[in-house]
């Protein structure tokens, strides 16, 4: 009889509520055990095992059957499964009903204030007749709930009405009593439920390659090389945490992997850096179970990989490269930060290249490490620059120097770093450059730092050079061709020692180019900018290390042109631009490493971290945030102002209509709210999926320039 009830509709293969139960209660067993946190799995199973059974609720079983969907569902109430499953606290002891109320009322909305009112006591307060409702004909379906207990050993002969009744008011109860706090009892049951909806059938099958500890055997026997000095150093210090900086080269990611005891978290800043990382930890480490996460990370695995989907955003990895802004749940206290918050929990976590967040990015990053700390975590930081003033910050907070092992080169190896002329320039030099460049059969790469700026440039070199081999990549492409694009200027743009690839080429991009991306190139022409990313930038250039370099005598120099500063220096803080203008040599003079650290802190001699207690969940040594649940609004968007609005090209338009969710990212163009808003009422909004704005812009000459923001016969 129970094969009759659903817990997922046709389209989630029908699978009936004894499944789903039993492969959550799976699920939950084995995280349970392998998380770093003391569960009761006897209590935890229980959680699995009742968590869904109001999902026999007619009401459910109405809407999970209907051919409409759901979402044009005619409701006569609210009616929430989970709630509805509470009705069966009385088939356990009463003194496990607290630990299983926190399992399960709030698995899939917050308690109160819930972003729909659906929380129990945002039902609660706004119908009056909410435990009926949720009782509604519970004698004809309690059976089907009672027999799943039965099932799996959890022997009741009959749960009265009444029974039934109170167990809803005490939950209610404990419920409005709650004070503060976070339930890791809650994260570990959402993070079960979403494994196995994921999974379903195979979820004992998927279940066996998690939380397996990474080989990196690839990297640890590694033979030491003078070309890469940090993998000369020492890894096995008895210290839980890590500080490294060295130029670009000189092997971080190695010696930072070989710093970790347990699961990693590799974090950086760019979404082409990721997706680099992701596929070098996949081509050099043997554990099936390696992923990526980001906004685009489903479009860049590919259609074929369905399985690396799904376990994108679950717990368990082996190894998981992300950005930073994806941890930023476990400060914020957004949807799902429970899960986050125990999978990552006594794991190691690598940020690289820390220095590129500003501002209240660098804020949220330290408040990451703060959070972190508290999750047992082992923290390894690695930079090519970083401001002394943040170094202390960071210093003070990992526990100071006998928690901390601190990296970094001498002078002496500093000096084989030297491989960079830099050259100081005005805008109208910019041509003769380039031909010079190009006649010198050389690798050009041009970074500007706005699109617009790269755009207009680009247009610029294919009149005067059509012939030449050329490409423009920045951020506001659709997601799938930025995939394209990324490929292609590692594999036909790119220089190495055996001169693969176009010669000459012109390269133009924005700052996307600027962390952890393997691209070298010979010459580079770019606008003034902070000086830590200018040096991120100057990587890009001469990066393959040979051996001559540990020679003066041998050694090879590559020029550097930087554009002087003009009035205006978006996105960045004119003073700052300027200043790092100010701090670099001129007339093709040597930029020297071992002088960086002294330039980097006369840019910054003082240090600002932006204030954002106001947002966290966690404030003056306690958790502040109500108990069971998610803080409502996007606030990581709004502090950051990160790209948060979406535009689609109008010849995309009914193909995003019809699209999959996961396809329609594909079809989806990332550009700021800041830069969308004037224009906002000038193009049409969809009404589903992240509610794109559609742009009249030709599909080819997008493909090239990438977008622009074009009304019908004007370019805005």
């Amino acid at each position: 009889m129970q094969f009759d009830i659903l817990a997922k509709s046709i389209n989630d293969q029908n699978i009936t509520l004894a499944e789903h139960t039993e492969h959550v209660t799976d699920a939950i067993t084995l995280f349970a055990d392998k998380f770093d946190f003391d569960f009761d799995i006897v209590t935890a199973r229980y959680g699995a095992i009742l968590h869904d059974l109001g999902k026999a609720h007619p009401k459910f079983q109405r809407m999970i059957r209907s051919d409409v969907k759901r979402n044009r569902f005619v409701e006569d109430y609210v009616h929430r499964h989970e709630l509805s499953s509470l009705a069966f606290l009385p088939a356990f002891s009463k003194d496990k009903w607290d630990d299983l109320i926190e399992y399960i009322v709030a698995h899939h909305k917050s308690i109160v204030n819930d972003a729909r009112n659906r929380g129990i006591l945002d039902i609660k307060t706004s119908d009056r007749k909410f435990i009926s409702n949720h009782l509604e004909d519970w004698d004809d379906w309690k059976k089907h709930g009672l027999e799943i207990l039965k099932d799996n050993g959890v022997l009741v002969s009959d749960i009265s009405y009444v029974e039934a009744e109170l167990a809803l008011e005490y939950s209610i109860n404990y419920c409005n009593e709650l004070g503060t706090g976070i339930s890791y009892k809650r994260g570990l049951l959402k993070a079960a439920d979403h494994f196995a909806s994921a999974f379903s059938f195979r979820t004992i099958d998927k279940l066996s390659n998690l939380f397996e500890k990474p080989d990196l055997s690839t990297y640890i026997n590694r033979v030491p090389s003078n070309l890469y000095p940090l993998s000369q150093i020492n890894t096995e210090i008895d210290k839980p945490h890590t500080l490294v900086i060295a130029p670009t080269g000189a092997g971080k990611t190695d010696f930072l992997l070989k710093r970790t005891k347990g699961r990693i978290f590799y974090t950086l800043p760019y979404q082409a850096s990721i997706n680099a990382m992701w596929k070098r930890f996949k081509d050099t480490i043997p554990n099936e179970d390696i992923r990526l996460l980001h906004a685009t990370s489903r479009v860049i695995i590919g259609k074929k990989e369905i399985d690396e989907k799904i376990l994108q955003p679950l717990v368990g990895s082996s190894i998981k490269v992300l950005t930073p802004h994806q941890l930023a749940a476990i400060i914020f206290g957004t949807s799902g930060f429970e899960s986050v918050m125990l999978d990552i929990k006594g794991c190691d976590v690598i940020l690289d290249e820390i220095h590129t967040y500003s501002e209240y990015s660098r804020s949220i990053v330290i408040e990451i490490v703060k959070s972190l700390l508290r999750l047992n975590c082992r923290i390894h930081i690695g930079t090519a620059t970083m401001p002394s003033k943040l170094y202390d910050e960071l210093l003070i907070i990992l526990g100071g120097k006998n928690k901390v092992y601190e990296v970094s080169l001498d002078i002496e190896i500093l000096e084989t770093y030297n491989r960079h002329l830099i050259d100081k320039i005005n805008i109208s030099s910019i041509n003769s450059i380039i031909q010079g460049s190009v006649n010198d059969n050389e690798k050009l790469l041009v970074i500007f730092n706005t699109v617009k700026a790269a755009q207009g440039f680009f247009e610029q070199i294919e009149e005067d050079y059509p012939n030449l081999k050329k490409m423009l990549i920045h951020s506001r492409y659709r997601r799938k061709d930025r995939a394209k694009l990324e490929d292609e200027l590692k594999s036909q743009f790119n220089g190495d020692e055996k001169n693969q690839g176009f010669n000459p080429c012109i390269v133009v991009s924005t700052q996307v180019v600027e962390v952890s991306l393997d691209i070298s190139f010979d010459r580079m022409i770019t606008e003034a900018a902070p000086l830590d990313s200018l040096i991120q930038r100057f990587g890009r250039v001469n990066r393959k290390r040979h051996n001559s370099a540990l020679d003066e005598s041998t050694r090879v120099y590559k020029t550097i042109h930087i554009i002087e500063p003009s009035e205006r220096t978006l996105p960045y803080d004119k003073d700052i631009v300027v200043r790092s203008f100010e701090q670099l040599p001129s007339s093709f003079e040597i930029l020297e490493e071992k002088n960086l650290q002294d330039k980097i802190d006369k840019v910054y001699d003082e240090f600002e971290i932006k204030p954002i207690d106001i947002h966290l969940i966690y404030q003056n040594d306690e958790y502040v945030i109500k108990k069971l649940t998610d803080t409502k609004k996007a606030i990581l968007i709004e502090v950051l102002e990160i790209d948060s609005g979406i535009c689609i090209l109008e010849s995309d338009r009914e193909n995003y209509i019809n699209a999959s969710w996961e396809d329609r990212i594909g079809y989806e163009i990332p550009i700021s709210n800041r830069s969308l808003r004037p224009f906002s009422n000038e193009f049409e909004q969809l009404d589903i999926g992240s509610y794109p704005f559609v742009i009249p812009q030709d599909e080819q000459d997008h493909l090239k320039y990438g977008l622009k923001l074009i009304k019908h016969d004007n370019i805005i």
